[in-house]
């Protein structure tokens, strides 16, 4: 009797430990919370229980019932966005829990590899441009705020993960993704109000990484076999870092994602779109979003010697595939990085510009989502080439270019090709105001029927509209 006794009092000890009541490290204190929203606040607690969760802006009860496994979840409407810090108490299961210091404002998703996994200090030898000015600038916690889910995997979908909200200061800038952070900053300046960013990037991630594994069996190309999965280098692994690293954060309330990714699946740019288009349209599921109002803006992949076998520039097919998916999918964006990088970069996969991504990026969120449209956040495109009557040039149809180029002199990166396919430099070239073409011609050749701007691997130019938006890459040809 005595030993029934002692093992009836273990497991009511046992049940009583795993019925605490808990929170994601998501909703801590210092977190930032979507306004104008039904914000969702979810955590852990015994099963069936009831669980009560009181914001200081409203002081209104909001319940809930945890299910039989002990999870909860509860959607709390926020206020405008401001600089006010408020409190919410969580009860259930006896006990009290009270989050401090939240700010309600915007929030946005940031992930990919290492690009934008890049923290403000740096990787080794790949410094980020002026990094020491934004850190040694005033403290910032109410402006911007960044929660970063450690880099990890798990064969198997995580609920939780080690972390905390920070504020903008000294002590907490250098750790955080430098292009979300300039991200934020650039938006935080124009809208006046709280950013706050769940950054989660695992650095040479696969489009495959952030993807979970039911729809990766449907790939024939992936083995998905323990074994198999292991022989691979641990960052193009399938699937793990989506369980370990977005599953935790999954329908956190948020304005959209960002998302600087791509150079992994260099080489597989023709299954690139619809994989990128599934993974769009997934996470969007994640965040039952089945109206594609979450903006996802992408960032082109880095101009970098990728090691392209047979003169063939796979990097350039790869950001084609990446334009092709921001064009049809709805809801989406790119940015173009091919003037965003030094001669001397070339093999460097981290250049060091990355304020200026990160300022792009929220150039299509202040156009697209927050009411200001004459920000510039689109760059020109080549729709199409003809012939000039004189045989000697050729034209090239871009589009947002209303009020024309930046420079018809010293252009970099534009080349010209005859009907021998042999490219020649064009330093040179006229932009007609109408109809809004770029007039090419080079004195080596005398029947142009094919012209390329920015195009391979680290190609880098320096052709922009007015508007200071570059040229997307493109290599196009007479029909």
């Amino acid at each position: 009797m005595k030993k029934l006794t002692a093992i009836i009092l273990l497991i009511f000890v046992f049940v009583s430990v795993e019925a605490k009541l808990d929170l994601s490290r998501l909703h801590s204190n210092g977190m930032v919370l979507q306004q104008n929203a039904e914000a969702k606040i979810w955590g852990t607690s015994s099963p069936e229980s009831q669980v009560t969760v009181t914001p200081s802006w409203n002081g209104k009860a909001y319940r809930c019932k945890a299910d039989s496994n002990g999870h909860w979840c509860v959607s709390v409407a926020t206020p405008a966005g401001s600089y006010r810090a408020y409190s919410m108490t969580v009860k259930g299961d006896g006990e009290t829990i009270r989050i401090e210091d939240i700010l309600i404002g915007e929030v946005w998703l940031a992930s990919g590899q290492s690009n934008m996994e890049m923290p403000m200090r740096g990787f080794y030898n790949c410094p980020v441009e002026d990094a020491a000015e934004f850190i040694a600038a005033p403290p910032a916690k109410e402006k911007v705020r960044m929660i970063t889910i450690p880099v990890r995997q798990s064969y198997e979908p995580l609920s939780d993960f080690e972390g905390s909200w920070k504020g903008a200061e000294s002590a907490t800038i250098p750790d955080m993704s430098a292009t979300a952070y300039f991200f934020a900053r650039k938006l935080n300046e124009v809208i006046d109000i709280p950013v706050g960013v769940v950054s989660f990037a695992y650095g040479g991630a696969r489009v495959e990484s952030w993807l979970p594994k039911e729809i990766l069996q449907g790939y024939p190309d992936e083995d998905l076999s323990r074994e198999a999965i292991e022989a691979q280098t641990h960052y193009v692994r399938p699937y793990l870092a989506y369980n370990a690293m977005l599953c935790p954060v999954k329908g956190y309330t948020a304005k959209g994602f960002i998302w600087y990714q791509g150079c992994s699946n260099v080489g597989k740019h023709e299954q690139f779109p619809e994989r990128m288009t599934t993974l769009i349209n997934h996470w969007r599921e994640c965040w039952q979003d089945t109206q594609a109002q979450m903006p996802f803006y992408m960032v082109e992949i880095a101009p970098y010697r990728y090691k392209s076998r047979d003169q063939v520039s796979y990097a350039s097919y790869l950001r084609q595939a990446q334009h092709e998916v921001a064009a049809t999918v709805p809801n989406c964006g790119i940015v173009v990085t091919n003037d965003l990088v030094e001669s001397y970069e070339k093999d460097n996969i981290h250049p060091a510009k990355k304020r200026q991504v990160g300022e792009r990026l929220a150039y299509w969120a202040l156009n697209r989502n927050y009411g200001f449209s004459r920000v510039a956040c689109e760059s020109p495109r080549a729709i199409k080439c003809t012939p000039m009557s004189n045989g000697a040039e050729i034209c090239v149809e871009l589009t947002n270019c209303h009020n024309g180029l930046n420079r018809w002199m010293e252009i970099e990166g534009l080349e010209v090709a005859g009907s021998d396919g042999v490219f020649y430099p064009v330093t040179y070239a006229y932009f007609e105001w109408e109809p809004k073409v770029l007039r090419v011609r080079s004195e080596f050749v005398h029947d142009p029927c094919e012209v390329r701007y920015g195009w391979g691997d680290f190609n880098p130019g320096n052709l922009k509209n007015v508007e200071g938006m570059p040229v997307a890459p493109f290599w196009i040809k007479l029909k």
